[in-house]
């Protein structure tokens, strides 16, 4: 079963908020990154936005904002949590929204690809939605050697009367050591409902520095990878090759 099943929208967005990301000060920083490139830059689309956690922050910024989700369930709390916001539902691999902006960001969303291949299409569609001066932020997760094989995490959330408690597991799922599958379980307890508990997988790839690199170039993209407090492995930034 999909980590991404019905339902989970809620308990994503509850674990997140506790888990220790500062959302507002990473949009803060995510502004600064791209106004140092693009002093001008007003139209932001923040792909993969979920539940609208940094979107929320990032409208202080920025004007008009838009997001894009694969998960209805996720649009649906981001349209609560930033009204006003253009939200689409699609997939950023084959993304088509017929309109360019000078932000686009992806954050915490590459590892759900499964290879090279859809890497290069993502980021060929991102850059397709920047304007000419436009500024590309995509975070990367762990590389393959800063992965601890069998590593277990846990999360506790407890809010106005609700439990959640989250463990997950994750191992190689191929020699070449960039693929992981990671097993969830989670239990959840509410004053209303009572308690219930479901287990599911997801498969995330651990891209390289040069695999990322490859993608912005073969996309047509000038980029770099740079050091970006509160972004614990940094960010990727690129603009259009030729950009003033």
């Amino acid at each position: 079963m999909s980590i991404y099943r019905a339902g989970y929208a809620e308990v994503y967005d509850l674990v997140m908020r506790h888990r220790g990301r500062d959302h507002r000060a990473e949009a803060d920083a995510l502004a600064r990154l791209v106004r140092h490139r693009n002093p001008t830059a007003a139209s932001l689309l923040d792909v993969a936005c979920g539940t609208g956690l940094h979107l929320a922050h990032l409208r202080a910024h920025f004007a008009p904002v838009t997001g894009v989700d694969l998960s209805a369930e996720m649009l649906a709390r981001a349209a609560t949590r930033v009204p006003g916001a253009t939200l689409h539902h699609g997939d950023m691999r084959d993304l088509d929204l017929a309109a360019v902006f000078d932000a686009v960001v992806c954050l915490f969303a590459v590892p759900h690809l499964r290879d090279t291949v859809e890497l290069d299409r993502t980021v060929a569609r991102l850059a397709a939605h920047l304007s000419p001066h436009g500024v590309l932020a995509v975070e990367p997760w762990y590389p393959p050697e800063a992965f601890v094989p069998g590593y277990v995490a846990r999360d506790m959330v407890q809010e106005q009367g609700r439990v959640v408690i989250r463990l997950s597991h994750s191992r190689w799922l191929d020699d070449a050591h960039d693929r992981i599958r990671m097993t969830v379980h989670q239990a959840y307890a509410d004053p209303q409902t009572g308690i219930r508990q479901d287990t599911a997988t997801t498969e995330l790839t651990l891209f390289r520095p040069a695999d990322f690199a490859a993608a912005f170039g073969r996309a047509g993209l000038a980029a770099a990878h740079v050091e970006a407090e509160p972004f614990r492995w940094g960010l990727w930034l690129a603009r259009p090759a030729g950009a003033s």
